[in-house]
């Protein structure tokens, strides 16, 4: 079976930490945020970790 080739879309989106865990940025952060609340701000603005059965898909996109 060939190489698979790494998605860019999701390299870009995505980076894994020295322990093999998969960060994400949090949605909803980009506009509108005047009408959200403070605490909802900063929490949009920490990392996420992928997890579940999405971990699996991205990780094989990523080719790890």
């Amino acid at each position: 079976m060939p190489k698979l080739k790494t998605h860019k879309g999701t390299a870009k989106r995505i980076k894994i930490t020295s322990t093999g865990k998969l960060t994400r940025r949090r949605a909803f952060g980009g506009h509108l945020l005047a009408k959200k609340s403070k605490s909802r701000k900063r929490a949009i603005n920490t990392t996420a970790t992928v997890t579940g059965g999405m971990k699996k898909n991205v990780k094989r996109a990523l080719g790890v």
